[in-house]
């Protein structure tokens, strides 16, 4: 029995040219970041739920900043095309690089330390 070789045409999806141009400026921006903060930087995404998934960015100074992105498909195509390093989990050594100023640690403390109060 001889078999035969089927040709078969596999539609891909388009892809939206509205999440490419988002991916594309996420990536532009997280890029700048690492740039901005000693050359380099690593993230952690977190699912967010419906709202999307958020980019936590550690530079290579211990400043940090987040972005967010619409979904978490789009948040994880962005630090890839970025190039930048991404841990699972935002702890251990990871979160050891995170360098917190004054007013981070008053928004923590709140009204327990008479930071600023949430009203």
């Amino acid at each position: 029995m001889a078999e035969t070789a089927q040709n078969t045409v596999e539609e891909t999806p388009k892809a939206d040219p509205r999440a490419e141009r988002r991916t594309a400026r996420l990536a532009k921006q997280i890029g700048a970041f690492a740039k901005s903060h000693g050359g380099g930087a690593e993230a952690n995404i977190a699912y967010i739920g419906e709202i999307g998934a958020r980019i936590v960015l550690v530079g290579e100074n211990g400043e940090w900043g987040d972005l967010v992105a619409p979904t978490y498909a789009m948040a994880v195509a962005a630090v890839e095309r970025a190039g930048v390093t991404v841990h699972e989990d935002f702890d251990g050594e990871f979160a050891a690089k995170v360098r917190t100023g004054p007013y981070e640690w008053s928004r923590m403390a709140g009204i327990q330390i008479g930071g600023p109060s949430n009203t």
